[in-house]
């Protein structure tokens, strides 16, 4: 069984994956939001199956209760379902905003397991992980105006997005006899819940080119795959309240990712972001920091 530092660092490995998600999702071009969210959890749930099939006990690693298929897929398909509904009835940096109150919340409902306490550096590192995922926002479309009364739909539904990403994360730790192995049949149990929403909400447009299919194929392997592989592990096994504050790196490493392939362009909002982040990180860290590896 891993260490819970090396489980935390598997978890880091979600978090450098989901950097790349807003340059994935820019470069495969005009697919609309489900059916890019139906082909994406498709190569991710495939490709996790095809490796369940060649583990010993296969494919009985999905075998299990309703109670954790119904965790799974409303973690993974209820997340994307508000967000997706959040930035259709709100503007698209107020939404993100409120989206990202999740590595916030994971924080504080650690407190609720067993065995955890909520201390004063934890919540600090990610109250200054927020502020900085703040800044990006700011930078990168601006909040406009603040948050207007007509898009009360769209805010409920972003907050919504992060309480259920918040909830799914943290009480996996209450599963702990459930393999990661079966993120896989939750991935393609989510890919057929968004092309049913694709089919009735939506017009199909395929990528236009093969540039725009790799991004696709690259979503589905790392940020809309194996991403949600490696947060399973890190949830069950490392230390959360780290992790939740971690995640706030997710952001900056979009955002830089963006720059570096020239979709954005860089700013002093975002050296300053990474500033916060970064030691907001720190701070939540301290005590794996001083902890000796087990």
């Amino acid at each position: 069984m891993p260490s819970a530092r090396s489980a935390t660092f598997t978890g880091f490995g979600a978090i450098g994956l989901w950097g790349l998600l807003a340059l994935f999702t820019t470069a495969s071009g005009k697919v609309p939001p489900f059916q890019l969210t139906a082909m994406t959890f498709a190569i991710g749930g495939a490709i996790g199956l095809a490796v369940v099939a060649m583990r010993p006990g296969g494919l009985g690693a999905l075998a299990q209760p309703p109670r954790v298929w119904l965790h799974g897929v409303a973690g993974l398909f209820g997340y994307h379902a508000l967000y997706f509904t959040a930035l259709r009835f709100a503007p698209a940096a107020e939404a993100n905003l409120l989206n990202y109150l999740w590595p916030l919340l994971i924080v504080v409902f650690s407190a609720l397991l067993p065995g955890h306490r909520l201390r004063l550096h934890h919540v600090a590192g990610a109250a200054l992980g927020l502020a900085g995922t703040a800044l990006i926002i700011a930078g990168r479309g601006g909040l406009g105006s603040g948050f207007a009364a007509g898009h009360l739909v769209g805010y409920a539904a972003a907050i919504a997005c992060a309480l259920v990403w918040a909830a799914y994360s943290v009480s996996a730790r209450l599963l702990p006899g459930v393999p990661t192995e079966a993120v896989a049949g939750f991935c393609l149990a989510t890919a057929v819940l968004a092309g049913l929403c694709h089919l009735a909400f939506e017009t199909t447009v395929w990528p236009a080119d093969a540039a725009e299919w790799l991004a696709v194929a690259a979503l589905g392997l790392g940020p809309v795959g194996a991403a949600f592989y490696l947060w399973d592990r890190g949830m069950k096994r490392g230390d959360i309240q780290v992790l939740g504050a971690a995640s706030y790196a997710a952001p900056v490493l979009s955002t830089l990712a963006l720059v570096v392939f020239g979709f954005a362009a860089p700013t002093a909002s975002l050296a300053v972001a990474v500033a916060l982040i970064v030691l907001g990180s720190l701070i939540a860290s301290r005590d794996m920091l001083r902890r000796r590896p087990v």
